[in-house]
């Protein structure tokens, strides 16, 4: 899931902090793609809007 889509589907890096539960600082040091664990709990709340894609996340 990439970071962009995410922060344009919550409006700022703030909300999407509130959302999860984290710091804004947290949100800040993601690179383009979140991690794993945020992406699924992401398109859980958002009842599958924003999908977790497990390409994204092979190593």
């Amino acid at each position: 899931m990439h970071k962009e889509k995410v922060i344009r589907y919550f409006g700022t890096q703030q909300q999407l902090a509130s959302v999860l539960s984290i710091s804004k600082s947290s949100v800040s040091q993601w690179g383009r793609v979140i991690p794993e664990k945020q992406a699924l709990r992401i398109e859980k709340l958002t009842n599958g809007v924003l999908k977790y894609d497990p390409k994204l996340y092979i190593r």
